[in-house]
């Protein structure tokens, strides 16, 4: 089968992301061509209200207009749009729907959370599950099986557990969007907030054990925007850099410091961090506490950082 040019668009509750690939089912291999994000707070508001605000909507509608223009310009044919935990809750999703159809003239899959949970394990660990953890050359090296994929996103934690294929999956609803607009009002968040959004993540995770055996991971393996901005932190970047990030591994301990520092600072003071998007700076403390929270939940010594995640998946979900 010869390469093939397709895009995929990854709409979450914090932000919305374009890939434009050409992919190579032979090889296994995916070659960006245009990979870029951007923050829209999809999910401003929904657990509250449970509807879409028309600010927010606009906000996502203006992204879709660029990212048409973007798969035009590279002349991509297919074309999969995949939305996630905002616009499933949301009383008003038609208005999304109908909104994306018109710019992109495609349907938006409201995909359910088992669904999110498979295409993020296959974007983050294709690579590594098609390799040998013994071969010291291979992208998997040292990285044992199974995995144990968290996504964590604005306002769903998918937990993903297996090896070359999926085994076992939960989405539940703790993100980093959700729990500061649930929790962590103040600026810094005070203690007592802090103890309500870590037993809310706690009760998740309880909730996710029930059907992922989250004791039999090897390798902890973290996406999204949330975990690549503690690993950007970790390792002191100067400015956000993904393939300094992809695959980069980062102790609990780190974690555990970052966490606390963002968690402690202000809203200037986590603005001031190279490598802060704008969009995580008021959400990244929840973001941090999540990924903290498990990782000691299941006693991980590290996490794995990848930055080939949900939208990868979808992109080779285009080929079927």
């Amino acid at each position: 089968m010869t390469t093939e040019r397709v895009a995929a668009i990854d709409c979450g509750t914090n932000s919305i992301r374009l890939l434009v690939a050409d992919l190579d089912p032979d090889t296994g291999s995916l070659s960006d061509l245009d990979r870029r994000m951007r923050i829209v707070r999809l999910g401003q508001g929904v657990d509250t209200t449970g509807r879409l605000a028309p600010e927010a909507l606009e906000r996502t509608f203006a992204a879709c207009r660029d990212y048409r223009d973007a798969i035009d310009a590279l002349g991509a044919k297919r074309l999969r749009f995949v939305a996630t935990s905002a616009s499933r809750d949301a009383e008003n999703r038609e208005d999304f729907r109908t909104g994306v159809r018109e710019i992109l003239g495609v349907e938006p899959e409201v995909v359910t959370g088992d669904e999110e949970a498979a295409l993020s394990f296959t974007g983050a660990t294709r690579e590594l599950a098609g390799a040998s953890p013994d071969d010291p050359g291979s992208a998997a090296s040292g990285f044992e099986r199974p995995f144990l994929v968290l996504d964590i996103g604005g306002g769903s934690t998918e937990f993903v557990l297996g090896g070359d294929r999926v085994e076992a999956a939960r989405s539940v609803n703790i993100g980093c969007v959700r729990m500061t607009e649930r929790h962590l009002r103040s600026d810094p968040p005070t203690p007592a907030e802090i103890a309500a959004a870590k037993a809310d993540i706690e009760a998740a995770i309880d909730l996710a054990a029930e059907s992922v055996p989250l004791d039999r991971a090897k390798t902890v393996v973290g996406l999204a925007g949330s975990v690549a901005t503690v690993a950007g932190i970790a390792l002191d970047l100067p400015e956000y850099d993904p393939r300094r990030i992809h695959h980069s591994r980062i102790a609990v301990d780190r974690v555990r410091e970052i966490t606390e520092s963002l968690l402690t600072g202000t809203h200037d003071q986590r603005a001031a961090i190279p490598v802060m998007h704008p969009g995580r700076v008021d959400v990244i403390g929840a973001g941090a506490l999540v990924l903290l929270t498990i990782m000691e939940r299941v006693g991980a010594r590290e996490v794995v950082v990848s930055e080939h995640d949900i939208l990868d998946g979808i992109a080779w979900s285009v080929l079927g």
